[in-house]
């Protein structure tokens, strides 16, 4: 799935899936786009691959995956993906990253989702939202 044609979550359970919203003593620092558990998730840009890291640090959740790719000054993280890719990768908007993992066990009533956020080079949160707005109209 391209990320531009997945829907925002709205507000569910476990919060809202929009830039910004509340997480308690913190923000939101990406989107929530919803998609099913197995779906296949495309790169949102055309880079590298940097990273694959753990979003959590707790032992019960290792499982749980992010990719980053890299793209001139800004890192896209695309979150809660099995990785299919590898660090130094060359990827294009065609690319899969991974397959979106489910949530629904570590939170219940969450609605299956990935996380998209973009930091800029120094190292601060960029809004997602008009990036996919621009991809739709694209």
């Amino acid at each position: 799935m391209k990320l531009h044609e997945l829907d925002i979550r709205g507000c569910d359970k476990q919060g809202c899936g929009h830039f910004g919203a509340s997480r308690g003593t913190r923000k939101h620092n990406g989107i929530d786009l919803v998609c099913l558990t197995g779906d296949d998730i495309q790169s949102p840009v055309n880079g590298i691959v940097t990273k694959i890291g753990y979003p959590y640090g707790a032992e019960d959740k290792l499982h749980i995956r992010y990719v980053q790719v890299t793209c001139g000054d800004y890192d896209f993280r695309v979150f809660y993906i099995k990785p299919m890719v590898e660090v130094g990768q060359l990827v294009n908007t065609n690319s899969v990253l991974g397959f979106a993992q489910e949530l629904g066990c570590f939170y219940p009533g969450i609605t299956e989702h990935v996380h998209l956020e973009i930091k800029d080079k120094n190292g601060c949160y960029v809004d997602p939202t008009p990036t996919i707005e621009v991809m739709r109209c694209l």
